[in-house]
């Protein structure tokens, strides 16, 4: 039976099961009500109480969970959700409720201001985006009260750091496909930001820190006010929130950690050639200190007879110290030194230390709800949120060229002993490499984000097949602007015209090529440290560097209706229907010389035409390209809870069913759907539950349209070498992504013989299909020969005129991921009054364990990658999350623990010292394999000192414990913190007023 057969077959039985259950309550209509009194609380959720310090929720009429769209009370859903309540976001005393949430073991891969820090065009700096499993923030549904925000970027990724947070009272996080329930982008889960509607009176939070290095000093001020009027039919809310954490600034060059950071030890692998190792040894091996031996801070002579001369103060000559006893061979090899590291030797060179450990970002929102009974049914509201977030960082330091410049021997700015040598060794040219540590600035980078949204909406309820039903209704309009723009960044082909350099008749230095000295090119001495003149750093790296805009916009109706068709013996039947429209579109542009410049005509008074340039692609980074697109969404979906059982023996049992049909008018229809069941037994305490799911991703409008780029490239095509035009470009043939959620899970609820206690074991199983992803050339080359015809359609190889033949490079559907694991959740509460001591006692601890996730790219002649454990990753085998906390009514104590498992660099290398197997592209191997985990300890107290006002204190990481090396092929960075603190021991104290 196929899957798919499979499919209908169970929502056919689901389908007649709601049919019949629908029949017996119309027949038992005359059954009395289940009293109220036998109903769960209404609060109650699938995981252990947020806060079971706070007393216990009044059970309101109807609570709507983010696991499902159905509002009702006594209805536990079977999907697992995460509750952390204002009180938990308040003791973690974050500046940012991003850090705080991204604690929580079920999420992993989340982006923020540390992550990224060595990138130029990723699109993600200073993001702060959600991600769970593991998944990526694109499979990741982040709301703001149940509703979408435009996305920050063009993956359509939201950033957590433009909310309201202030007004926050509560995250939800499904740890669990959602699709169903809420659309598209929910294959992870669901976070959901629960603001408070109601709130009247006055708060202000004030807090302040630093780290134990003196730096990333961070403020933040945050004011919340809500009133009610004319009668308490009119509700007013409006909150402003300004914060600034100003980040690890670079050290530059060599083998130091800004402020005192000993841990940094320029860590990367040695890699010898495949063909080498055949001997026994490994071929990576994991060093620290490492050293390019293709450069030097400030030039170094990297092949020929002159090969290990570097260059110093004023340009003068000495032998370089390569480390690990490396002797140049003339070659471009250095004896003892496996390409391109030696160990130890002149470190000053290293740009690995050059990159920000966290970014300088400033956060600046504003929020307002303005709500209107027009009777004590129905409401019509409005909100306003503005957010702007803006980040600055350094990616790295000068502009390093590996042995990749050629330096003629008449170039007038080398000393007369080099020219000498050049003559004696009877060469006119060398290569040369160089950090360009004499450059006046580093490269920095700043994104700033701005986000304008607007709702207006409706809800209410009313009377319906004699029950309550209630809905919601709103329609949105959000825009977010980006706006990338780099400073102190050079344009390649003018760095080129300027170091070849010639000596004119009048005795002048001149830049040789006629025809960039023409255009004004202004000649630059890269011979040691020698200052570069203003003029000429304004020709290499002009005053308008890279520049990015965006526009993105995102228009949604959406309306919802829930309520309780009827009872049954078992008890109420409740429903969710409703349906949406979604637009979204953007626009992006790029500068002249990144994306585009006519070489003959002006065409941008800030960019002029420079014959020098390329037509595109000009900058050493930062080569940004025109955009847009735009695609809709219609989409319908209904929801029900079935009881399906209620005994005094038996317990009580219920069906939860979602079915939604989904149109994108990029690639048509998509189903997705929900079967799930709860079993609250007869044993006390004891409730079992367990949802299958079909989930759903569209293709993102960067996926879909993104910017074409040309370049000319070769590909290896039927053992020939083939000269192609490589053709970027989004692709609007692409298909959603699904996937199969699987979960079961056992709670145990506040037993009789433990009530302050709850836990709960979920197993989790997650395969997603037709995986977005993007190919090179050649893979795309390879999958063609071996017979995909979509593949071969993008492409044209074999011309007999060569300039004919072009491959497009594009994203396809060709990747899969399956991962396991579990979660554990468990809390105990303690009153110590009953051994006559103040205060409470609240324990709490959650972990996710990961057994599995594999990936297969579906390239030829690659095989799925094992990430679980794979600690330069994002999924630790585990990541676990445990709190103790000690509350009175006038003081609190919260000691934390957050930890991740040790792990290896990557499951795919064989470990070994000798003997070793001779290596393979697709199992390497290595010396050690090894990579440690990490534990950290935080301490948070407060003192109410006043009814109103609340003194606090948070240390981060009291330990200060150092991140773990992650070492790399190029030294480009050398940490990992998508899962490492980087930051180190962090001090922050404030106070809360509320009134």
């Amino acid at each position: 039976m196929t899957t798919q057969t499979t499919r209908n077959t169970i929502m056919r039985l689901a389908v007649a099961s709601a049919c019949s259950w629908l029949a017996v309550a119309h027949a038992q209509q005359a059954t009395p009500p289940t009293p109220a009194a036998d109903a769960q609380p209404a609060a109650q959720t699938d995981t252990p109480p947020a806060s079971p310090t706070e007393p216990e929720a009044k059970v309101e009429n109807v609570v709507t969970v983010s696991g499902s769209r159905i509002a009702a009370r006594g209805f536990s859903q079977p999907t697992p959700t995460t509750v952390l309540s204002a009180e938990d976001l308040a003791k973690n005393a974050k500046p940012n409720l991003f850090n705080a949430i991204a604690e929580l073991p079920a999420l992993q891969g989340s982006t923020g201001r540390t992550t990224s820090t060595n990138s130029t065009s990723s699109g993600i700096q200073g993001l702060s985006s959600l991600s769970l499993r593991g998944l990526g923030p694109i499979r990741t549904l982040t709301l703001l009260d149940g509703q979408r925000v435009v996305g920050a970027n063009v993956t359509g990724v939201t950033d957590v750091s433009q909310f309201p947070q202030l007004l926050v009272k509560r995250v939800d996080v499904v740890t669990g496909g959602a699709s169903a329930s809420y659309g598209s982008d929910a294959i992870g889960g669901v976070v959901n930001f629960i603001t408070d509607k109601k709130f009247e009176g006055f708060k202000a939070n004030v807090e302040g820190g630093q780290t134990t290095y003196h730096d990333d000093k961070n403020g933040t001020l945050q004011a919340a006010w809500g009133k009610a009027f004319l009668d308490d039919r009119l509700h007013v809310t409006a909150s402003v929130e300004y914060g600034r954490e100003k980040g690890i600034d670079s050290p530059g060059f060599g083998e130091v950690g800004p402020n005192g950071r000993s841990w940094y030890k320029n860590p990367a692998y040695q890699v010898r050639p495949l063909s080498a190792t055949n001997d026994g040894k490994p071929q990576y091996t994991f060093i620290e200190h490492a050293q390019q031996y293709q450069y030097a801070k400030y030039g170094l002579i990297t092949n020929g007879p002159l090969q290990g001369t570097a260059f110093g103060v004023n340009g003068q000559p000495y032998k370089f110290n390569y480390g690990s006893g490396g002797v140049p061979t003339g070659t471009g090899a250095v004896t003892g030194c496996v390409n391109p590291f030696c160990v130890g030797g002149d470190l000053s060179g290293s740009v690995g230390a050059g990159t920000n450990l966290a970014m300088d970002l400033t956060r600046q929102v504003a929020y307002t709800r303005v709500g209107f009974d027009i009777n004590p049914d129905h409401e019509i509201y409005f909100t306003a949120n503005f957010g702007k977030v803006k980040s600055e960082f350094t990616p790295n330091p000068g502009a390093a060229k590996n042995a990749n410049l050629t330096v003629q021997c008449d170039n007038p700015y080398l000393p007369a002993s080099i020219a000498a040598a050049c003559a004696a060794n009877n060469i006119t040219s060398f290569q040369y490499g160089t950090a360009n540590g004499q450059f006046p600035e580093s490269i920095n980078v700043h994104p700033t984000r701005e986000m304008r949204r607007l709702v207006l909406g409706a809800d209410g309820h009313f009377p319906l097949f004699g029950n309550d039903w209630s809905y919601d209704a709103y329609v949105e309009r959000g825009i977010n602007f980006t706006d990338i723009i780099v400073h102190d960044m050079t344009l390649n082909n003018r760095y080129t015209a300027a170091i070849d350099a010639v000596r004119l008749a009048d005795g002048s230095i001149a830049c040789r090529s006629l025809t960039a000295r023409a255009a004004g090119c202004v000649p630059m001495n890269i011979i040691g440290n020698v200052p570069v003149s203003a003029a000429t750093w304004a020709y290499v790296a002009p005053e308008y560097g890279p520049q990015q805009h965006t526009r993105q916009q995102q228009d949604v109706g959406s309306f919802n209706l829930n309520g309780e068709a009827f009872k049954t013996w078992a008890g109420p039947i409740n429903w969710a229907t409703g349906a949406e429209w979604r637009r979204e579109s953007y626009r992006v542009g790029g500068d002249p010389y990144g994306n585009g410049v006519s070489t003959d005509t002006p065409n941008d008074a800030k960019y002029p035409a420079d014959p020098v340039l390329n037509p595109m692609n000009n900058w050493y980074a930062g080569n940004y390209h025109n955009a847009s697109g735009t695609y809709n969404v219609r989409e319908a979906y209904v929801e029900a809870n079935l009881p399906v059982l209620k005994s005094d023996g038996w317990g009580e049992a219920s069906l939860n069913l979602a079915d939604r049909h989904t149109h994108y008018s990029t690639s048509g229809h998509v189903e997705s759907w929900k079967l799930g069941a709860t079993w609250k037994t007869g044993i006390d305490g004891l409730r079992l539950r367990a949802v299958t799911s079909q989930d759903v991703r569209a293709p993102n409008l960067s996926e879909l349209y993104a910017a074409p780029v040309v370049v000319n490239a070769a590909v290896l095509y039927q053992g020939a070498n083939v000269t192609i035009q490589q053709r970027t470009v989004g692709n609007t043939a692409l298909r959603p992504e699904i996937a199969r959620n699987k979960i079961f899970g056992i709670v145990l609820d506040r037993p009789s013989w433990a009530p302050g206690f709850s836990a709960s074991l979920d197993y989790f199983d997650i395969k997603v299909g037709g995986v977005i992803s993007t190919l090179n050339a050649q893979q795309e080359v390879d999958l063609c020969v071996a017979g995909n015809k979509e593949i071969c359609n993008v492409m044209s190889l074999g011309n007999a005129v060569q300039t004919n033949n072009y491959v497009t490079v594009q994203s396809f559907n060709l990747a899969s991921m399956r991962l396991k694991g579990y979660d554990l959740e468990a809390a105990y509460r303690l009153n110590l009054k009953d051994w006559n001591l103040p205060g409470r006692v609240t324990l709490r601890g959650l972990v996710t364990r990961n057994i599995t996730f594999l990936t297969d790219s579906g390239v030829v002649g690659t095989i799925p990658s094992e990430g679980a454990g794979n600690n330069l990753g994002n999924t630790p085998r585990w990541k676990g999350l445990t709190s103790q906390s000690w509350d009175t009514d006038k003081y609190s104590l919260t000691l934390t623990e957050r930890w991740i498992s040790s792990g290896k660099y990557s499951n795919e290398f064989i470990e070994c010292q000798t003997n070793c197997p001779v290596s393979t592209v697709i199992h390497p191997t290595i010396y050690d394999n090894h990579m440690k985990g990490a534990f950290y300890v935080d301490l948070g107290g407060t003192w109410k000192f006043s009814d109103k006002a609340t003194a606090f204190f948070k240390v981060d990481n009291i330990g200060n414990v150092d991140p773990a090396a992650a070492p790399q092929t190029n030294l480009s960075y050398g940490i990992n913190p998508a899962l490492y603190d980087v930051v180190g021991r962090v001090y922050r104290v404030g106070m809360r007023y509320n009134f």
